[in-house]
């Protein structure tokens, strides 16, 4: 039996002792696990209470309420958030406090559960959470162990992720009961998360997809002659609504037709990946690069971009799996830690070297250099 470390803060006595009874029974269990979980329960009724337990015990969810006396709950995300603990923050929240709800999950809290809430809405949630643990549990285990037993984890995990995460379902919930109002716009930050999410929901899956069948050797390739120019004139086409958003100019250098023996849908993989990144990690008003030519019989692929940049150790880090840089500039940036390490392994499948150049607040260049043979 596993067991996961819950913090409870509330000053509320009737609430802590509350959810303490509903879990003192409950274990999550799911098909795919293989073992289950059962909570055990600490508790808190200020904010100050709250850190010092966070600073001392390690906890993987927390249970917070914002109405506290003393500092109050936003103040211990944020504390949470600037100290880098690794705890699952779900708040707890009157419904005249849906704003400050919203407000949260933006700042990095996963979910929030509305005062009053039943025992089964209670479950719901740590159910999702528990799943989520388990999984991020099983992808540090295979790192750390050097298993490759990945294709399996990431088709559960892929099929896990279809269905919508509990915050898009608890707003769902309060639309359907105009807790917020009567007209659609009282309920516009919450569309406009759940949009969010399930576009998120989306490109993991896809990208989960694509690391799945390379991984797994299962993918198809289809090698043949193609050129380099129009594959990338169209990912361009694709990722131009973004960049018309953000106002970033898009620019693509390439006097040559190129042609090169490879497999179309692994280099439009390759090119949607550095293109998004570009647009996502840009400035407002910046601009992009994208360069095609023959160069010592290799063929030379770089997407150049005007945006954050990062630090030299950081770009070492890039291309693993599961990883991404944090930053002040990066929390509110979603990904899903895959696109360049699914790069990376494509590349690889060419024989090509990857170069990364970057300056902080300047922007960054990838180059990716395929031999010609």
């Amino acid at each position: 039996m596993g067991k996961l470390n819950l913090l409870v803060v509330d000053d509320e006595p009737g609430i802590r002792s509350g959810i303490k009874r509903i879990l003192e029974s409950f274990t999550v269990s799911y098909p795919f696990m293989d073992e289950d979980f059962d909570f055990d329960v600490l508790e808190a009724e200020t904010g100050e209470e709250a850190i010092e337990l966070l600073d001392n015990y390690m906890f993987d969810i927390v249970l917070l309420d914002n109405k506290l006396p003393g500092i109050q709950g936003i103040d211990v995300l944020e504390y949470i958030n600037n100290q880098s603990i690794d705890v699952i923050v779900v708040m707890i929240t009157s419904y005249a406090s849906l704003d400050l709800a919203v407000k949260a999950t933006k700042s990095g809290a996963y979910d929030f559960v509305p005062k009053p809430f039943t025992p089964k809405e209670l479950r719901n949630c740590l159910e999702n959470i528990a799943k989520q643990l388990f999984l991020r549990r099983m992808t540090q285990k295979m790192q750390a162990e050097g298993k490759q037993v990945r294709f399996q984890f990431l088709s559960v995990l892929s099929h896990e992720l279809k269905s919508p995460i509990n915050a898009v379902e608890g707003y769902l919930k309060l639309m359907k009961d105009k807790r917020n109002g009567e007209k659609v716009d009282d309920y516009a930050p919450m569309i406009d998360r759940s949009l969010t999410r399930i576009q998120e929901m989306r490109n993991l899956i896809l990208d989960l997809l694509d690391f799945t069948k390379i991984e797994s050797g299962k993918k198809q390739r289809n090698i043949k002659p193609v050129y380099l120019c129009d594959i990338t004139s169209q990912c361009i086409d694709l990722v131009q609504p973004l960049c018309i958003q953000k106002d970033i100019d898009i620019h693509l250098n390439c006097n040559d037709k190129i042609p090169f023996n490879a497999d179309r849908q692994e280099l439009e993989i390759i090119l949607n990946n550095l293109l998004s990144n570009a647009v996502k990690y840009n400035k407002k008003g910046g601009r992009i690069d994208v360069t095609l030519k023959k160069e010592k019989g290799d063929v030379v692929l770089s997407v150049s971009d005007t945006g954050i940049g990062m630090e030299k150790e950081d770009t070492d880090k890039l291309f693993e799996d599961f990883v991404r840089i944090k930053s002040e500039q990066t929390k509110h940036i979603s990904g899903t830690g895959l696109g360049l390490s699914i790069v990376k392994k494509i590349a690889d499948l060419y024989k090509a070297k990857i170069d990364v150049e970057s300056t902080p607040d300047k922007g960054s260049t990838f180059t990716i250099r395929f031999p010609d043979k």
